[in-house]
């Protein structure tokens, strides 16, 4: 309705005004604090339509009072949780609102959420096993590589009030291989995806590494320079489920080595 109102605002001052000198913009008759408080009751959607579509409201439209309106209230908190301190700082004063609205949630508003120094990591604090590295295409200052283990589990943990409620959501793991890898390719991977405490379990498993002749190929290339495999999925009703838990593991029959993990990825998944 208040994306329908500015056009004919603007719209009506035009037809107003015969003289192409004397055409006014909408941003001489209504003061820019006032569009941007219009354009922040709409959606997202409208206020990325209007940036693109009419100059004039550009400004108003990408301004971080606008897109603040659109970021979930709990935000400063969501960042904080998926990162370290100083990359939460960082993220929260360098971005603006609209980059980190895309950055946590999608078009429609429903938050995503990656786990990445916060995962527990089965000899993760051990450096002859695991390494903590920095990567320029990473969205963390930190991501773990694999030098070597047998007993490759690791552990993701996310309080269900802070996700989307009535909200079906997906786990993946974000990962990407080294040249000299092992291991993945002979024993498949153990996923478990469940609710903590509760004894409704919906494993699956799968090769992290398949040869390139096996179909279907569950990994798949992000278009970031990483690759990632679902894990399993749970139906966040309210809010008030407690603590989700996302897991993977294999035993230890095979050593593994050469794998690089950004950490572990809830986001909305559609079409059930």
């Amino acid at each position: 309705m208040y994306f329908q109102i500015i056009f004919k605002i603007q719209d009506n001052i035009e037809k107003e005004l015969s003289s192409e000198r004397s055409k006014m913009d909408i941003t001489f008759v209504l003061p820019a604090r006032c569009i941007s408080y219009i354009i922040s009751l709409t959606t997202p959607r409208d206020a990325s339509r209007l940036s693109l579509a009419c100059p004039a409201f550009k400004s108003a439209a990408d301004s971080d009072s606008v897109w603040e309106k659109f970021l979930p209230s709990d935000y400063k908190e969501i960042i904080s949780n998926s990162s370290s301190i100083s990359a939460s700082s960082l993220m929260i004063t360098s971005l603006s609102k609209k980059d980190l609205y895309f950055y946590l949630l999608q078009e429609t508003g429903k938050k995503c959420y990656m786990v990445a120094r916060g995962l527990s990591i089965a000899w993760g604090d051990s450096p002859q096993y695991w390494n903590w590295l920095s990567l320029r295409k990473s969205r963390f200052p930190e991501v773990a590589k694999l030098r070597e283990v047998w007993w490759f589990e690791i552990i993701a943990r996310i309080e269900t009030r802070i996700l989307s409620s009535k909200t079906n959501y997906a786990a993946y793991l974000v990962f990407k291989f080294v040249k000299s890898r092992q291991g993945f390719d002979a024993r498949p991977i153990e996923f478990d995806v469940y609710f903590e405490g509760s004894n409704n379990h919906k494993r699956r498993s799968a090769l992290l590494d398949p040869p390139t002749n096996v179909s279907p190929q569950l990994s798949q290339d992000r278009g970031d320079g990483w690759t990632e495999i679902e894990m399993g999925e749970f139906f966040n009703k309210n809010g008030d489920d407690g603590t989700a838990v996302c897991k993977l593991c294999e035993s230890g029959s095979v050593q593994k080595r050469g794998i690089i993990i950004q950490g572990i990825e809830l986001r909305p998944k559609y079409g059930k």
